[in-house]
């Protein structure tokens, strides 16, 4: 757990990133990639990553770590990247137009895992930060997406986070989980991609806590009602990703043996191919991260390593009643506070 000064009073010099922010966040992202490739590959027991190295012709580049065909993951992908140029792609600019006409730094990790076993839920997580000129922002998350509905995942999971959150600030689990819940929508299907967890944007130390689009939704709502907020510094909001980082594996990996050896046949298979189904739709038409790397000519293996190897889709499928695949869309693809989750 990363200690965080109370005593720090913000300033107008210490709301700016330090001389050595980009370097330090860099060296943070990489181990943070390390860690969580190590705890990777002892629970699945028998894979190891395989990297590849890569650099962008405008600036950067980045190193991709793909396992595939494990004892636990059908494919998995951690990715860390740092790239800079002069042209700022046209979603950053359409957030932030104060930007334009500044060189930009941008550094991040992410990962997405698709489980073999239908029981095993997927998993993303994304932590990066940006740097323009006088605009600069800590953004990222993690969200489970299962399969088939148990509750004390979900809860382990979003508890795990929000123990993580409440060390920095009480106001974080709340917000973020609430954007979260909005971020991770598919609007052409009406529906979650899963459980949610945390997602945040543009933090910069600055009220309001919510920076998104949606005014009128439940995220925005919540922030506005809050009362003001003291500024946050650059270490505070560092101090907060690196916890927010480092407790990916205390969130997920307890989950993940705990199903791994559950029995599973066609059935099961099938359904967990289909909302697979979900995941790339979402990835394709909405991720922003996605659309990031794509505008700022990433590498394109890398930045599509979160597509599973194997999905299917169906014409109007529906599940059949008083199932398990029911439950999952009547009970666990409707946001909830699964922190206070009780038995």
């Amino acid at each position: 757990m990363t200690v965080v000064t109370t005593d720090v009073t913000p300033s107008k010099e210490n709301l700016f990133p330090p001389a050595d922010a980009k370097e330090r966040v860099s060296q943070f992202m990489k181990s943070l990639q390390d860690e969580i490739c190590q705890g990777l590959e002892e629970l699945d027991g028998t894979g190891k990553f395989r990297e590849d190295s890569w650099n962008r012709e405008e600036g950067g580049g980045g190193r991709s770590r793909v396992l595939r065909d494990g004892g636990v993951l059908e494919q998995g992908g951690v990715n860390f990247s740092e790239v800079w140029g002069k042209q700022l792609p046209p979603s950053i600019l359409k957030q932030r137009p104060e930007a334009e006409g500044h060189e930009f730094y941008a550094t991040g990790t992410s990962l997405v895992l698709h489980p073999r076993n239908p029981y095993i839920p997927t998993v993303h997580l994304n932590y990066r930060y940006f740097e323009a000129g006088p605009v600069w922002w800590f953004g990222g998350g993690a969200d489970l997406t299962p399969y088939y509905p148990y509750a004390e995942d979900a809860a382990h999971f979003h508890r795990t986070f929000k123990a993580a959150c409440d060390q920095h600030h009480p106001e974080y689990y709340p917000v973020f989980k609430r954007w979260c819940d909005e971020y991770f929508y598919l609007k052409h299907r009406g529906e979650t991609r899963g459980i949610g967890g945390l997602f945040f944007d543009y933090q910069d130390g600055l009220d309001p806590l919510y920076r998104g689009p949606h005014a009128d939704q439940g995220a925005a709502i919540y922030s506005q009602q809050l009362p003001p907020q003291s500024p946050r510094t650059w270490e505070q909001l560092f101090a907060f990703v690196n916890d927010c980082g480092r407790a990916f594996l205390p969130a997920y990996v307890p989950i993940a043996q705990r199903r791994k050896n559950t029995e599973y046949g066609d059935r099961e298979r099938q359904f967990q191919l289909y909302r697979r189904g979900r995941y790339v739709e979402f990835n394709l038409v909405y991720d922003r991260g996605t659309i990031f790397g794509l505008q700022t000519n990433g590498r394109t293996e890398s930045i599509l390593m979160s597509l599973p190897p194997l999905v299917r889709w169906e014409y109007c499928y529906t599940p059949e009643p008083n199932t398990p695949e029911a439950e999952l869309y009547e009970r666990f693809l409707v946001p909830q506070d699964w922190a206070n989750w009780n038995k």
